[in-house]
């Protein structure tokens, strides 16, 4: 089972601006990284043997990406919880 433990976007729009940052965890940590929108994007993956590692690796990221970063996990919750309950 995969386990969304966190995501963030840093508020910028367009094919260079955009970036996102999400953390899951596996039954390693994982860090998946995307720069750009959806039609002209790059991404990268990294794994970590722990949670510590991947979060100072998402830090490191974060400080490397300019932007106002918003923690998305909540958003994606709200959305999962309004399709379960068809809303």
């Amino acid at each position: 089972m995969i386990e969304k433990v966190g995501r963030w976007w840093n508020g910028s729009w367009g094919r260079i601006a955009r970036a996102d940052i999400s953390l899951r965890k596996i039954t390693i940590w994982r860090v998946d990284a995307r720069r750009g929108d959806a039609d002209s994007h790059r991404t990268s993956r990294s794994d970590f043997a722990t949670e510590a590692d991947a979060r100072t690796f998402v830090a490191r990221l974060m400080d490397a990406c300019p932007g106002e970063w918003r923690d998305m996990l909540d958003a994606d919750r709200s959305s999962t919880d309004r399709q379960s309950h068809g809303r």
